[in-house]
């Protein structure tokens, strides 16, 4: 493996200055509830109005000063969202087994109650989130799914966003952002039921107050700043990859953006069309920073070298433009979401597709996905047994107590073994 560019994309990593911040704020949230989420929101987006929660004409007004292409494409984003979280949804089959005679073994799949769902704003209204976590919480079956979205500083809210909340399935809507919202949701504060998962993504600030108030309720991801990474040979067109990848770079000046090809020729076409590319881009402020600190391009040997580079990276977002998309099908193991084939790109994933685009970052993806209709589902397990099986079991169960020592373990088993053999 040769480095042709390298970069310093950080893991997400536990910042103490901002713990101390937000552990502050939802000791205080806690404490004061409503009049709490109001001084902070005053003091962080010069929002606050008579009440946070959107009532129905509010909504429906937001919705009447959007553009009808507007509506139609996003209920073309989430009919696919939608569609795509039934599917899943049909694989999660009850089981139900009896593994000897009289033991019957089963699982159920067991909705949440509540979710709190936070669509972000900031930089950029991204008002597909709403999708991406509300869809699939309702297709799982969840009761009420309470959802919020920040301010627009001083003025209100993007209707879009609200648009969007809405159709998704939204029992609730409020305009709160930050921790403020994130801490309505878990504490409910009189306001609302207490949610059992947090789901969305937000700043520092918001990633920190998930990561605390885990415990307290389920939360979906940690996320920190977004990732792609990209195989590509030398069949691939490099100014499409150096779309792509300025694709994600224009997030966040964080962002880690990564290419693995094969040869330094190929590097060097992708990094000046990448270059040329940014000069004209419209969010270049934040996408140069990005290539610039966090930019990584690796010269692979061999596709086996690549799959290690990769799977080592674990990536958010993985594409491939590559020639043999069968071989890096079935050997990748470690990412988000997988972009197979020139034809697919990130932003598809991100808007329109259908996956979900809340996925794990900071190599987390070693260990998990991302949000899917499983997320706001338990599965749960349960037992039962005859007399004469009960009988059996209990006799091995006492004599394990035994060994164990946990004598009143063993002495449940006991009674039931001499119940069943009169």
């Amino acid at each position: 493996m040769k480095v042709f560019k390298e970069g310093g994309h950080r893991l997400f990593e536990k910042d103490q200055e901002t713990a101390q911040i937000v552990s502050e704020m939802l000791l205080d949230l806690e404490k004061n509830g409503m009049d709490a989420v109001r001084k902070y929101s005053k003091r962080f987006d010069d929002w606050a109005p008579a009440a946070f929660e959107l009532s129905e004409a509010q909504i429906n007004e937001a919705v009447g000063k959007l553009d009808a292409q507007v509506i139609a494409d996003t209920d073309f984003c989430q009919g696919n969202v939608r569609k795509f979280a039934e599917a899943q949804l049909a694989t999660m089959q009850p089981l139900e087994t009896e593994i000897m005679p009289g033991i019957i073994l089963g699982h159920k799949h067991i909705p949440v109650n509540v979710v709190g769902s936070y669509i972000p704003g900031g930089s950029y209204p991204m008002f597909g989130s709403a999708q991406m976590s509300i869809i699939p919480a309702k297709a799982a079956g969840v009761r009420q799914v309470y959802a919020c979205t920040p301010p627009v500083k001083g003025e209100g809210y993007y209707p879009a966003t609200i648009n969007a909340m809405k159709k998704a399935g939204a029992d609730r809507i409020f305009i709160i952002g930050g921790v403020p919202a994130f801490a309505m949701m878990a504490f409910g504060m009189g306001v609302v039921e207490p949610a059992d998962i947090l789901c969305g993504a937000g700043n520092k600030y918001v990633a920190e107050a998930k990561r605390q108030l885990f415990g307290r309720c389920g939360i979906d991801l940690l996320a920190g700043p977004t990732e792609i990474l990209i195989i590509a040979d030398d069949n691939a067109d490099p100014a499409l990859v150096a779309c792509d990848l300025l694709g994600q770079a224009e997030h966040d000046p964080n962002s880690g953006i990564e290419l693995i090809c094969f040869s330094e020729s190929f590097a060097a076409r992708v990094n000046e069309a990448l270059n040329a590319q940014l000069q004209v881009l419209p969010t270049k402020n934040i996408a140069e920073i990005s290539w610039r600190d966090n930019g990584r391009i690796y010269i692979a040997e061999s596709r086996e070298e690549a799959v290690r580079l990769s799977d080592d990276y674990a990536p958010e977002h993985l594409e491939l433009q590559v020639k043999d998309l069968d071989y890096y099908f079935g050997e990748l193991s470690n990412y988000g979401s997988l972009f197979i084939g020139e034809e697919t790109t990130v932003a598809y994933g991100d808007k329109t597709i259908g996956t979900n685009h809340i996925l794990p970052t900071s190599r987390s993806a070693r260990y998990t996905g991302g949000v899917w209709v499983g997320k706001f589902l338990k599965t749960c397990t349960y037992q039962r047994a005859t007399p004469e099986a009960s009988r059996l079991i209990g006799e091995v169960t006492e004599r394990q107590c035994a060994v164990e020592r946990m004598l009143a373990h063993g002495l449940t088993a006991k009674v039931r073994v001499e119940r069943y053999s009169k």
